[in-house]
């Protein structure tokens, strides 16, 4: 991808527009980045049924790496997570889960809002996991960590014409390991890491690069039982280059973004996160900031 350059600017433009199926990147999909952050690596009151809610509001002004005036991106994200953990252990002593994501957009955006697809279905996330029992020591918790084979449907609202879409219209296989470490009993460390690979766009014949992402995440227990505050960041980095007809695009994507958090629990069966993110080093994505608001109930 970054072997070819576009004729002009103006070229540029429109090949980034026209070929970008995600929500508020280029090529990419919309993948998890900051929905998730502190004691990520459990969950908070074993097997069971879970619901979480999250609310998400991501802001943009800077198209990095396009010559697009006065841009302004404003995406509402609603992810509906069902979660089944188990209490059989089948592998290595881990025990299976089911985890379904239902995501709803609403994107508006400036100065371009034909190239807007609106309000619809995002792409449902499905992914089986095996969950570890903590590693317990003599003051409590010190490790616990789950893998999960995590897959992105093209279930979402898309229109190949438009640059802003709800929906990738493709396939992705976006599978994690994540761990929390108890560094004292009150002071914890997150992180969540994933790898995707993305299949072909058949209606545009493009093909997004493979990637890396992240959440990272530490927190301290300032009220027992009570409140966590910390901070938490994300990053995301594309390591091989997308294609268009099979051949290189110049458009790799990457971004980092960090700020403050805070987690209160009203019992172990429900929980609150707030989370903020301010975005820096943007290539070929907006650069913004984001805010997650999410809710987490143990039946």
């Amino acid at each position: 991808m970054n072997h070819r350059r576009c004729f002009s600017a103006t070229t540029c433009l429109v090949l980034a527009l026209l070929l970008a199926p995600a929500t508020w990147a280029y090529v990419q999909p919309t993948v998890n980045l900051g929905f998730t952050s502190f004691l990520d690596g459990g969950p908070p009151a074993g097997p069971g049924f879970y619901f979480a809610e999250y609310v998400s509001y991501y802001t943009a002004n800077n198209l990095a790496d396009l010559p697009v005036p006065n841009p302004e991106v404003d995406v509402w994200v609603s992810l509906n997570q069902f979660i089944y953990q188990s209490n059989t252990p089948v592998l290595f002593g881990g025990k299976w889960g089911i985890d379904v994501i239902v995501p709803l957009v609403s994107i508006e955006s400036q100065p371009m809002p034909p190239l807007n697809n609106g309000d619809g279905l995002g792409d449902i996330l499905v992914g089986p996991y095996l969950q570890w029992d903590p590693i317990m020591g003599k003051n409590g918790p010190i490790f616990m960590h789950r893998v999960e084979l995590q897959t992105i449907w093209p279930t979402g609202s898309y229109d190949q014409t438009r640059a802003l879409n709800a929906g990738s219209n493709f396939f992705s296989f976006n599978p994690y390991w994540a761990g929390t470490l108890f560094i004292t009993p009150k002071w914890t460390a997150s992180l969540r890491l994933h790898y995707l690979w993305n299949a072909e766009n058949n209606d545009t014949n493009t093909q997004a690069g493979q990637a890396i992402h992240a959440n990272f995440a530490t927190s301290y227990e300032v009220i027992e039982k009570k409140l966590r505050l910390g901070v938490n960041g994300y990053f995301f980095e594309q390591i091989t280059g997308s294609e268009l007809a099979n051949v290189e695009i110049p458009d790799d994507e990457s971004v980092f973004a960090i700020g403050p958090g805070a987690l209160w629990s009203f019992s172990q069966n429900s929980h609150l996160f707030l989370n903020a993110y301010f975005e820096t080093n943007a290539q070929y994505r907006p650069e913004g900031e984001r805010f997650v608001l999410r809710f987490v109930h143990h039946f």
